[in-house]
């Protein structure tokens, strides 16, 4: 590894990367040099043209398919990920869903459905890396949300699945740390992808207008946040969840 390239050769599995800030967090690493194993769910032709269009990277990246809710997909998705890579460096879950529901309306196949993959599948997708991960210089990186500090109507089961995402990187971080592992959060607004394009059509305008940095945000702008995370210069940083939603908070 060099100062230059500092994830040179570094093999990093991103989940739910196909899409959105998952896949600017695939682009980043492999423009850096690193090896990337695409988790995805159900769009395998835009997880296979990332892979395609990223062909000149220096590093090399593969596909491979998880519902990260069921816990032999997620093994088979790590089994199969360190047999083409041989290790993994960093795991980055960005899988997840943001269906919303008012009280009156919530019944318990949602609850379950969000909890299944927001919640379970952290716990289950950390607990079949680490196994692999260097002990010391692994790191960890989920996804939080702006809302599980400042939920808005309808959210509730949403935000207190991301509370729980901020919860378990805090708790895990205590487990994993004698082994040298960090484990953090981002906990981003807004963000300018294909899942938020509906919102930002609704209240684009009022959410700049609320943001005193005066913009959504990109996708580029988590996937900095990520990498620094999980390079050697976030050593000193565990358990924490940063949030990133421009200054609305």
């Amino acid at each position: 590894m060099t100062e230059t390239n500092p994830f040179e050769g570094k093999v990093v599995l991103v989940v739910g990367g196909s899409r959105g800030i998952g896949a600017a967090v695939v682009r980043k690493f492999a423009g850096l040099g690193a090896h990337v194993a695409i988790g995805y769910r159900t769009r395998s032709h835009e997880a296979e043209a990332l892979v395609a269009d990223l062909a000149a990277a220096r590093g090399r990246t593969k596909a491979f398919m998880a519902d990260v809710s069921q816990p032999e997909a997620i093994d088979l998705m790590v089994r199969d990920a360190v047999a083409e890579f041989g290790r993994i460096d960093i795991l980055v879950n960005s899988a997840g869903i943001n269906p919303y529901r008012p009280l009156g309306t919530i019944d318990a196949a949602f609850v379950r459905e969000v909890l299944d993959v927001n919640v379970l599948g952290t716990i289950l997708l950390t607990q079949a890396v680490v196994p692999y991960m260097p002990s010391p210089g692994g790191r960890i990186i989920y996804f939080a949300s702006r809302l599980a500090l400042s939920p808005l109507a309808t959210t509730a089961v949403y935000a207190a699945s991301k509370a729980a995402v901020a919860t378990l990187a805090h708790a895990f971080s205590k487990e994993l740390g004698p082994k040298g592992i960090t484990v953090n959060a981002v906990a981003p607004g807004v963000i300018e992808t294909d899942m938020t394009s509906a919102i930002l059509r609704e209240r684009g305008e009022a959410i700049r207008a609320s943001t005193p940095l005066g913009r959504i945000g990109t996708p580029d702008d988590i996937a900095g946040i990520v990498t620094f995370l999980a390079s050697s210069d976030a050593g000193w940083i565990t358990g924490r969840t940063i949030l990133a939603d421009g200054g609305v908070t």
